[in-house]
């Protein structure tokens, strides 16, 4: 774990956001007082042999971590998995949560599925959170609140393309998977989350995405972001065969003091503060 501030402990105004996956939990904490992220942490997790223990490495870490047991004004927990899906709000029926999800998720009978507004994009994320984490967290914080950390990714990116009617092709890497969005006419054209073991998987995915797409290598515009720079493989065959690729920092507010770094890595959280 890496943390940037070493008396958060001392701080009595303070809000956390939580991000958790089965791969890893990473957070920021909020001194509400300046409006300023006061401390990033990130915590990679061993691979373990199912979801149960991985989720009790998730609990046992959040409840051995000094830091995330300070007094918070409020707490909010992001759940970052593949279990989701955008739908329309025309198409939108909440009764019929599992049907969304049916055809790209294995669902089961007593999964507990729940969905977030993207509000001012007519639709909403059907997504299936951790219930057994959830309920650990109330036991540890009381009262939290929660959401999936690709209502908020695309959400922002699509507020960034208001007055864009340009292409944009958006990704977000992690450590074995990416997210791949897509905008035009300030309209989301397309979400994703692909899993990659190289290089090749990374650069074949996202070729045939958007020749799917219509789109020309030569034209659009390709930002990355995430767990990347400019030294990663990855960003590496991106730019041999895209010709217009960049890092995605340029809406990293300078004033919060958030590094370039921390802006790219941890893009979810910070946006999550809002």
């Amino acid at each position: 774990m890496h943390t940037s501030s070493t008396n958060i402990l001392d701080k009595k105004y303070s809000r956390l956001i939580l991000q958790i996956s089965l791969s890893e939990i990473s957070f920021c904490i909020v001194d509400t007082l300046t409006d300023k992220i006061e401390t990033f942490g990130d915590y990679p997790l061993g691979k373990s042999v199912n979801l149960m223990e991985t989720e009790k490495l998730i609990i046992d870490f959040i409840k051995n971590t000094p830091v995330l047991q300070a007094d918070f004004d409020n707490v909010t927990v992001l759940y970052n998995n593949n279990l989701n899906t955008f739908v329309p709000q025309v198409l939108f029926d909440e009764e019929y949560l599992g049907s969304y999800l049916q055809y790209n998720v294995k669902v089961f009978e007593n999964d507990f599925i729940t969905y977030d507004e993207i509000t001012n994009y007519e639709m909403n994320n059907v997504y299936i959170p951790y219930v057994n984490i959830n309920n650990a967290l109330i036991d540890i914080y009381g009262n939290f609140s929660y959401k999936h950390s690709f209502s908020i990714l695309v959400k922002k990116l699509l507020d960034l393309n208001k007055n864009n009617d340009e292409p944009q092709v958006y990704i977000h890497c992690q450590n074995d998977n990416f997210q791949l969005v897509a905008i035009k006419n300030q309209r989301l054209v397309l979400f994703n989350t692909f899993e990659y073991k190289t290089k090749e998987d990374f650069i074949y995915y996202l070729l045939f995405t958007v020749e799917q797409l219509q789109l020309n290598p030569e034209t659009f515009q390709l930002k990355l972001f995430g767990n990347i720079s400019k030294e990663s493989e990855v960003y590496k065959i991106a730019y041999k065969y895209v010709r217009n690729v960049s890092l995605f920092f340029e809406h990293n507010d300078l004033e919060r003091k958030i590094s370039q770094q921390n802006y790219l890595q941890h893009f979810i959280l910070i946006h999550g503060c809002e």
